[in-house]
């Protein structure tokens, strides 16, 4: 067994502690719910928005062209970019059977109220929403935290800007989770946790690479990840977000909070050309 993997150097720890910052920097998006009404559903709309915004600005933006980047390390720009296209369109595939495959939820109460029944399937619907964000957002971040450890295994501080930049992008992603869950389930407890989670899917990418991965990880399967990465992200904004955001706000609150998304996405990435 390659020793790289059980090997205890220096870099080694400072890589994970850098990766470890990265994903917990998705629970200052979280603390979104300590601050939030839980009355105010304009503001909702605006982050159920702002969140696919940033879903969909990330993804076609950086994760997509990094795919590409990866597999062009192996194979020629045309099957590289058929690849990632194959990839792209296969994530969104694995999530729209998966969404058919969990079960819709049944009510299993009497309601006395036609509003209350409204309210009790209003917060399964954003409490969902949470949830498969939070999923699509760690299933995003454990290929991350392994790129992110790597580099930082080989040198430290060309990583730093890379995880300064991970870390200001996961806020809104934190964002993006806690919302939803605050609003269906009145605890800011259990937003931040979730929040938090999704996360910390980052370093423990980077543990599992440090001991289980990383011998077996190259680009062509870097790149097939990242793709597929993206879309189920894309998917999940257009499936589950937007429509959501409509719903709890007026459509132009939806369309600015989807801009503002993307424009906070894009300015953070700009800042680390």
């Amino acid at each position: 067994m390659p020793c790289l993997i059980y090997s205890f150097e220096p870099n080694y720890f400072i890589a994970l502690g850098l990766t470890l910052l990265a994903g917990l920097s998705t629970g200052i998006g979280g603390l979104i719910a300590f601050v939030t009404k839980d009355t105010n559903k304009k503001f909702l709309a605006i982050c159920l928005g702002f969140s696919a915004g940033v879903m969909i600005y990330v993804s076609f933006m950086e994760i997509l062209p990094e795919a590409t980047n990866y597999l062009q390390q192996e194979i020629d720009l045309k099957w590289s970019s058929i690849f990632t296209v194959l990839a792209f369109f296969g994530g969104m595939l694995i999530i729209g059977i998966i969404d058919r495959l969990v079960p819709q939820d049944k009510n299993p109460h009497e309601f006395s109220h036609e509003e209350e029944k409204r309210e009790y399937h209003s917060k399964r619907k954003l409490l969902r929403v949470g949830l498969l964000t939070a999923i699509a957002l760690a299933i995003h971040n454990f290929p991350e935290g392994l790129a992110t450890f790597v580099s930082a295994i080989q040198e430290p501080k060309v990583a730093l800007p890379i995880v300064f930049a991970i870390a200001i992008h996961n806020i809104p992603e934190g964002i993006a989770v806690s919302a939803p869950i605050y609003q269906a389930t009145k605890s800011k407890k259990k937003a931040f946790v979730y929040s938090s989670l999704s996360g910390l899917a980052e370093p423990l990418g980077a543990v599992v690479g440090w001991f289980i991965l990383l011998p077996f990880m190259n680009s062509i399967l870097y790149g097939i990840i990242f793709a597929a990465v993206a879309g189920i992200m894309v998917f999940i904004s257009f499936d589950e977000l937007l429509p959501a955001a409509r719903e709890y706000g007026e459509h132009h609150l939806s369309l600015y909070g989807l801009i503002g998304g993307m424009a906070f996405m894009a300015v953070s990435l700009l800042l680390f050309i």
